[in-house]
């Protein structure tokens, strides 16, 4: 059975959210999982990896240029640069910043949502503004499910609200619950290829040709 793919997004309080969903993560989960966190583009991005890796028995990396994607892996976006996914493999691009953000989270879940579909599993945690918004409505329309921090529970609410203002949503949930939605979802949900909508193809077309590789 093929893995699912998590995207995540985080901005403002993320790091917090993000350890504390890591801690939930099982070492041997059936998919793939992307981060983006905004950070600065003069942050330490090795350092949300050391840390990530400290509440779980994930491997944690950096998402690296033509990387393969394996399952029970957690690939972090590098600072100041996109990334996207294609089939089997991850791109990092220099391409404009989106939402005022370079790595930006709706060009991950775009791509991811193109290209895998049913298998798109993405989540919004705590962050400012709107990033993430567009990406979880490109994920519904292909087919994949959509799970938010509970606003409430958010240390800045802004980003999950956006979600539940704008999208179709399945899941509203504490950070800690977020693994039993995820491992539901993994083993209830049969993917199958679903068509994907006209417009977020040509968006995934032109996010490979208006972004630059990385050296």
């Amino acid at each position: 059975m093929p893995f699912f793919i998590i995207v995540i997004g985080a901005s403002a309080g993320g790091h917090d959210a993000l350890c504390k969903l890591a801690a939930t993560l099982p070492r041997h989960l059936h998919a793939a999982i992307f981060i983006v966190l905004h950070i600065s583009s003069k942050g330490n991005d090795n350092f949300i990896v050391n840390q990530l890796q400290k509440y779980t028995s994930m491997h944690c990396e950096l998402a690296t240029e033509g990387l393969s994607i394996k399952p029970g892996h957690i690939y972090v976006a590098s600072v100041d640069h996109h990334l996207i996914l294609k089939a089997g493999a991850m791109h990092i691009t220099k391409g404009p910043p989106e939402n005022r953000w370079r790595p930006s989270i709706d060009v991950l879940f775009r791509s991811a949502a193109a290209y895998y579909t049913e298998r798109v599993i993405g989540i919004v945690l705590t962050g400012l503004l709107d990033d993430g918004t567009a990406g979880m409505q490109a994920i519904k329309r292909c087919g994949g499910t959509c799970i938010v921090q509970e606003p409430r529970e958010a240390a800045y609410p802004d980003m999950p609200q956006s979600v539940l203002n704008n999208a179709m949503v399945d899941f509203i949930l504490p950070v800690a619950g977020m693994i039993e939605a995820i491992q539901y979802t993994i083993v209830n949900k049969t993917p199958v290829d679903a068509e994907v909508p006209d417009d977020i193809r040509a968006e995934a077309a032109l996010l490979e040709k208006f972004n630059v590789k990385a050296d």
